[in-house]
């Protein structure tokens, strides 16, 4: 099977302040399948570390103000290409670009609301399946 997962789930240190989300227990699950790890922040050409990222009213802005939408609009599209052919995503909960089903509200006060990243988002309306890591047991269906 070919997966394609979040690089900071995999270990990588790419999240915008220089760390990982590393998460053994899913790792176990996927390690023996083909693993296609993305991240369209990379993609987009955000520096690691990077100044935080949330949506607000459809755009994606920076903590101190700056509209990053069309940039990291385009990692996204090319992490999209990347994905194509895999059997499913699993992708970070609260990411802005990989977030599934919760994200961070705008603010940069760390309060969460329903919705999707930018990535995931435009994977779900590709109809690709996605999943977050919080979503172990609908992951274990697709193995």
């Amino acid at each position: 099977m070919r997966i394609a997962i979040s690089s900071c789930l995999c270990g990588c240190n790419v999240r915008y302040d220089g760390s990982n989300k590393f998460n053994p227990e899913l790792f176990e699950l996927i390690k023996d399948h083909e693993l296609v790890p993305i991240c369209p922040e990379q993609e987009a050409g955000f520096s690691v570390p990077h100044e935080a990222l949330e949506i607000s009213d459809g755009l994606v802005f920076t903590a101190s103000g700056k509209d990053v939408s069309a940039q990291l609009e385009s990692g996204c599209r090319c992490c999209l290409e990347k994905v194509k052919g895999c059997d499913f995503l699993i992708l970070k909960q609260k990411s802005p670009s990989c977030g599934k089903g919760k994200i961070y509200d705008g603010s940069f006060s760390g309060k969460l609301i329903k919705g999707d990243g930018v990535f995931a988002k435009l994977c779900l309306k590709e109809g690709l399946r996605v999943y977050s890591e919080e979503e172990i047991d609908a992951i274990i269906k697709e193995l």
